[in-house]
């Protein structure tokens, strides 16, 4: 049992994508639980990714590829989980706002997030404060998350907020912030809940904000 987690992990950890699907099935057929393999070895590599990203030891391309080969295992595992679906931490909404088209970023994120145990709803990119707006009032998110990459770009997020507070909505969502331009003073100016320098930054976030809303 221990084999599989620890090579499911190492594969999450180096990239292998082109493997990772077949580790995670041989791992399913041995009689391995689902929930293991995912908090012992999928998510348990992302952290060790995460870490290894804070501390320099990698950068943004192998993360993206270590993000890529959890999501490709996690999807191996999800039709195997009591009733297709697990606990979930919570619901989030990704997004990049208004004006900015930059997408990897988010994505990462929304990988990780995934990982991690949230339930996920990426809106994708050049959202308006109305579409924002409507998408909160539907699907009714713990956190929502905005991307932006662009400087010109970073006063939609301030909208964004002003909006929901105009709607009555501010107290019923945690905000959260990240993108390259961004920055925890801004966050903060702006009245956000929370800014991710990086994607294992927000996915620690994310958790904190699930923590302390059970």
């Amino acid at each position: 049992m221990a084999d599989h987690l620890n090579t499911i992990r190492d594969a999450v950890i180096g990239g292998k994508h082109g493997e990772i699907k077949g580790l995670v099935q041989q791992a399913l057929d041995a009689g391995l639980d689902p929930g293991a393999i995912i908090n012992d070895a999928l998510i348990a590599a992302m952290d060790v990714v995460g870490k290894d990203f804070g501390a320099g030891k990698i950068f943004v391309p192998e993360m993206l590829v270590s993000a890529v080969t959890m999501k490709a295992g996690l999807d191996v595992v999800k039709p195997r989980l009591a009733g297709g679906e697990r606990q979930s931490r919570g619901t989030i909404v990704m997004a990049t706002v208004k004006g900015d088209l930059h997408d990897i970023g988010k994505n990462l994120v929304s990988m990780m997030l995934e990982g991690a145990g949230f339930k996920v709803m990426d809106l994708g990119v050049d959202l308006s404060v109305e579409k924002l707006i409507d998408q909160v009032k539907s699907i009714q998110p713990d956190i929502l998350g905005l991307s932006a990459l662009l400087t010109t770009t970073m006063p939609e997020m301030q909208k964004v907020i002003g909006e929901l507070k105009t709607q009555g909505l501010r107290g019923t969502v945690k905000v959260l912030v990240g993108g390259a331009p961004v920055d925890r003073a801004f966050a903060e100016k702006i009245g956000a809940d929370g800014y991710g320098a990086n994607a294992a930054e927000a996915v620690e976030l994310a958790r904190r904000f699930a923590a302390a809303k059970a």
